[in-house]
């Protein structure tokens, strides 16, 4: 289904608003009145008229004719703080070397507003460029009108004889007069703005500044080292903070020998700090672990932060040093009898009673259509094959460069916060400090790397509540506030993540004896996830059934890594599917489209559309020569593809891949086709999507893995949790953009599933082994 006009996401009552600033210049926005209503405390912060009203504010003119623009979202390595505002630039009309672009703080006007329930500051589930491409081209192409009306009052001349010239200056052609951006600025402030449903985008073909592959506008300062992250924040008289949790998931801290923690120099504050219990579950959250505070994730209040001890000094390694003298005394509860191997074990035998009599109900995001056991019966009496196979997936943790951190100042009853969070919220870390969220301030601070981690914000909420503790204990003896910088270490980070569920697939399939697929069956013993309720081949196939039971009890935190669900479901199901192909004695790639074809249009826009799916099959066959490259590789050489589609946009991947008789293995070239609508907003920053979602995946499939014993991590550090290295990098990776008549949809998801299963499935076809479980390790493979 083709979707021809962009989505209007801003409702008649927000218009646009230009005010005077200091030094002769003016600020644009949006005046959105239910988004305002919501009071400064951001999302979750409850209906609270604000004392001024003001508009969201997004453009600003400067006197100098240079303008600076907001990128109102988080920015965790995606590119989406350079996307926005290019979004604004383009149809501003100015020029991307006169804008300088600046990161907001949590604020309510910013969204949601009534007419655009979705546009929000948050970075998670590639939702930034579909919810805010035309909320911020009718920024930009407003604030453009409104200087142009500006012109046309001083110069009295119809508005429609006048140009902007695509660097901040507006001309008249008759009188050859032009006038800048910044000399408008005072009439401007008087221009009635235009209703949003009269504003006139550019035609596509116009833009200069969207669709070009310019820069990140913060890459000078991170490759020379600058303070751009928000482990980089600094504050005079800041102290920092460590938080010693208790190695078990859930565990209570009983007590510990601060006082002889106190008496290390440098050393300044020592807390025990026993949080209430958290209440109970919502009715109706999905079982498993869930995560721990996260918006939406089934965790606890808000408010929630863990038992511990904070220990807060002079510098970050004063307080990690004296973490080593620390005897903490923990009731480890219920769930240090949990491990890996039990719930493998456990796996199974939910597996073998499944085989026996399916679970009522099937489970989350269960269903089945036709006849399934008919159709496996059909086929081995027709001639036919069945396949079946046992897959895993195993938790892994974020991994992000940048461990946890947050800076928090309490003082005078307000809470300031610098926050790295994927959706920051004022509700939580307030609860913790014990203010409201209206007393809250958060500034949003580049993040090094969140690839949904930074979801689940409980550092913000340990260092509110931390930092609270601190500004009372120095109130009483007389001594003024002062911020506090809460550092995990890569220990902290790796043991106390929000790990990305595993889960067990045990698979049976069935071909005629024409090699079409005729049943899929999948039972799904699942360790905190679920499976997407239309995953291929369940579109594409008359008998299917896919029933779950989850793995219980299980109470280690969950969370979304890049592209949940799909992310560990991608490898399980294009892995199997390429043994289908195989079983039915066909090409892999060619099976794939065989079988798309087979799909019904999509129920919905948003739905699947095989019609996408195919479109990047075919294009990256194309790219890569597939058929004639196959058939000609060496011996101990392999291609593989796959393709996914996730959270809207459709990748397909082939990558070529060699493996010696010591299971090294060398990936030599890959190729990428995408298809995320009908404009890619910053071509460059899209690319390094492709390619970082690709690494990501090489790491994935090699290395990362994390294991429970006695209910704890057993992987600490990067020397147990490998990732990819340059040296193991293919040389390069070739990407190609479908552009397709669809609204534009987000990329930092879709990039990373698929590379998984294809670079598996290279393998495979290069040893005629097929490896049903990830980590590659563990099966004795490496790279070179």
């Amino acid at each position: 289904m083709k979707n021809t006009k962009e989505i209007k996401q801003l409702n008649r009552r927000s218009f646009l608003q230009a005010t005077a600033v200091a030094g002769g210049g003016v600020m644009i926005g949006l005046y959105a009145p239910s988004a305002l209503s919501q009071g400064p405390g951001g999302r979750g912060g409850g209906p609270q008229a604000p004392a001024v009203l003001k508009p969201s504010s997004y453009i600003t003119i400067n006197a100098d004719n240079t303008f600076t623009i907001v990128g109102k979202n988080p920015e965790t390595g995606q590119g989406i703080k350079n996307a926005l505002p290019m979004i604004i630039a383009d149809e501003f009309d100015v020029a991307w070397n006169q804008v300088k672009v600046v990161s907001a703080d949590l604020d309510a006007k910013y969204g949601p507003d009534a007419g655009a329930p979705n546009v929000r500051q948050i970075e998670g589930g590639s939702t930034a460029i579909p919810d805010n491409y035309a909320p911020m081209r009718n920024v930009g192409a407003g604030a453009r009108m409104m200087v142009i009306s500006a012109a046309a009052t001083q110069w009295s001349v119809p508005a429609d004889q006048l140009t902007t010239t695509g660097n901040g200056s507006v001309r008249h052609a008759a009188s050859n007069r032009t006038a800048t951006y910044a000399s408008l600025a005072t009439a401007l402030t008087t221009v009635t703005p235009p209703a949003l449903a009269d504003v006139k985008l550019k035609d596509p073909k116009d833009f200069k500044i969207i669709g070009k592959p310019l820069p990140g506008v913060d890459n000078l300062k991170i490759v020379t080292g600058q303070p751009v992250f928000s482990v980089d924040v600094t504050a005079p008289g800041m102290l920092y903070a460590v938080y010693e949790k208790c190695p078990v998931f859930g565990g209570r801290i009983l007590s510990a020998n601060i006082d002889e923690v106190k008496r290390i120099p440098g050393v300044k504050h020592v807390f025990l700090i026993q949080p209430p219990a958290p209440a109970a579950p919502a009715a109706g959250a999905a079982p498993g672990g869930g995560g721990r505070g996260g918006p939406g994730a089934g965790g606890p209040p808000p408010a929630n932060y863990p038992h511990g001890v904070a220990i807060v000094a002079d510098n970050w390694w004063i307080a990690q040093n004296a973490r080593k003298t620390l005897k903490p005394v923990w009731d480890e509860g219920a769930v240090a009898t949990q491990s890996s191997v039990g719930y493998a074990t456990q796996a199974k035998q939910l597996a073998t009673e499944s085989a026996a009599a399916p679970p009522a109900g099937g489970g989350q995001n269960a269903g089945a259509g036709g006849d399934v056991e008919a159709a496996f019966a059909a086929a081995v009496a027709g001639g036919g094959k069945v396949v079946e196979a046992e897959y895993m997936i195993p938790l892994i943790a974020h991994a992000p460069l940048e461990p946890q951190n947050s800076t928090a100042h309490y003082k005078d009853g307000k809470l300031e916060i610098w926050s790295p969070s994927q959706i920051p919220g004022a509700a939580g870390p307030g609860a913790a400090a014990g203010v409201t969220a209206a007393d809250v301030t958060m500034h949003l601070v580049r993040a090094g790397g969140g690839f949904g981690r930074r979801l689940q914000s409980e550092y913000d909420n340990e260092v509110a509540k931390i930092a609270r503790l601190v500004a009372d204990e120095r109130a009483a003896a007389g001594q003024p506030s002062v911020p506090v910088k809460l550092l995990w270490s890569r220990e902290d980070d790796m043991q106390h993540d929000n790990y990305r569920p595993g889960g067990f697939h045990y698979f049976k399939a069935a071909v005629d004896n024409t090699g079409k697929l005729t049943a899929f069956r999948d039972f799904v013993a699942s360790v905190g996830s679920v499976m997407p309720t239309n995953e291929f081949p369940r579109t594409s196939v008359a008998n299917w059934s896919v029933t779950n039971r989850q793995v219980t009890p299980y109470s280690i935190p969950g969370g979304a890594l890049r592209a949940p669900s799909t992310n560990g479901v991608s490898f399980i199901m294009q892995g199997f599917f390429d043994e289908i192909a195989v079983a039915a004695g066909k090409d892999p790639l060619q099976y794939r489209l065989d079988t798309l074809k087979l799909s019904p249009p999509p129920a919905n826009p948003g739905g699947f559309n095989a019609a996408r799916a195919i479109g990047v099959m075919e294009a990256v066959r194309d790219m890569s020569n597939w058929t004639a490259a196959r058939g000609r590789l060496p011996r101990g050489t392999g291609m593989g593809t796959a393709f996914q589609f996730a959270h809207a946009g459709y990748v397909a991947y082939v990558v070529e891949a060699a493996v010696d008789a010591q299971k090294k293995v060398k990936i030599n070239r890959v190729w990428a086709a995408i298809d995320i609508g009908r404009q890619v907003v910053n071509t460059s920053m899209a690319k390094n999507l492709v390619e970082g979602g690709f690494v990501e995946g090489m790491s994935h499939v090699m290395g990362w893995e994390i294991t429970i014993d006695k209910g704890r991590v057993v992987q600490t550090n990067f020397a147990q949790y490998n990732p990819a290295r340059m040296a193991q990098l293919p040389a390069s990776i070739e990407v190609k953009f479908l552009q397709t008549d669809f609204n534009p949809t987000g990329l930092g998801e879709p990039s990373l599933p698929p590379a998984v299963p294809a670079i598996v499935n290279a393998i495979a076809h290069a040893t005629g082994v097929r490896v049903r479980s990830l980590p590659l390790k563990n099966s004795g493979y490496s790279w070179t």
